[in-house]
Parts: structure tokens; sequence; C-alpha cells
């Protein structure tokens, strides 16, 4: 599969089916994550790989309920915690960069989409799972040290359908030329 194949198949995976992901398929899934881009080259994105039962659970518990993705993250042979070590990325000798602050948030998420992305191009499914109301808990969950936070999950495994995508606006709402609202 090209390049804009899976940017234009990837969707959000919430069903999948119980066949186990191949330690090699996985690793290189990982290894597309590795490669993204980064602030400086920092590489402030840690993964930290959960195939226990358990843990899934307890991840999926720190979810609001009725988000759909909880059900995922429990049933998925493979969730992937996307995490980032702080004070690196958007930093010049320990001094902030910019105005924007640590800008690990846009490294951690370069890195799971190029995940996303592999996933979909091996025939795996994926879900952005970033709105984490108690992300302190997934923390303490994975013994993340100080200094290092989880940021987002994802199920991992074999799509048990096809789930339809959503409509795209039009380039015209999204694009514009020499300055904002100027088609």
């Amino acid at each position: 599969m090209d390049t804009f194949e899976a940017i234009f198949r990837r969707r959000s995976v919430r069903q999948y089916r119980d066949t186990p992901v191949a330690e090699d398929v996985l690793n290189r899934v990982l290894e597309a994550a590795r490669w993204a881009p980064s602030w400086a080259n920092t590489q402030c994105t840690r993964y930290v790989v959960v195939r226990d039962s358990e843990t899934k659970i307890r991840l999926a518990d720190c979810l609001n309920k009725g988000n759909p993705a909880a059900e995922a993250i429990r049933r998925a042979p493979v969730v992937i915690v996307a995490c980032a070590e702080l004070g690196k990325s958007g930093y010049y000798k320990g001094n902030v960069s910019t105005d924007r602050g640590d800008w690990f948030m846009f490294d951690v998420g370069i890195a799971m989409q190029n995940l996303a992305l592999a996933a979909c191009a091996m025939g795996l499914g994926t879900v952005h799972v970033g709105y984490i109301p108690d992300s302190k808990k997934v923390d303490a969950i994975l013994g993340l040290p100080e200094g290092v936070v989880s940021v987002e999950m994802t199920p991992l495994g074999y799509p048990a359908g096809e789930p339809k995508g959503p409509p795209r606006r039009e380039m015209s709402e999204l694009v514009f030329y020499e300055k904002y609202g100027r088609h």
C-alpha cells in the first residue's frame, strides 16, 4: 500500500478480531513510529506495549464512561501507550524556545500518526485515544518515572470489520492563500 492509500484508508477502529499481532509485525509498526520527526531530533516519545488483559482493563477504566474506545482498549490484542519525556521537545539548552512551551504533544502526535498509517498499511487497525481524564492514573498503572507522562493510547489489532470514514470538509473550507480567509 502506498502512502496516499494508507492516508485515505486509515480509519478509527474500535472493534478487533482475537487474532494476535505477531512480534515482527508489532516491531515494524513501532519502527515506523520511531522514525517520526521530532523537535531538533530530541525523540522524546516513548512507548509502552501492553498485552496483559488485566492491565488493558485498568487502562480502559481511566476513560470516561461511554467512551467507545474503552471496549477497544479492553479487547484489542495489543494496546500501545505513547508517553513523552518532558522538558526536551521545544527546548534549547534547557530553556523553552517558543511561546508554545513544551512541544511534546506535537512530537507524540506525529509519531502516533506514523504508527497508525503503518498499521493501516499492514492490515491492522488503531484509534487515537487522547482524551484521558485520569492520565495520572495511567502513569501510575504503567509505572512511569517522574518527568515522563502518558499522552495517548491506541488499541492495535486486526479490525473485526471495515469502518466507514466520516465526511471530510471541502478544501475551500480548509485552505487559504496568503492570508486567512483568502481563497
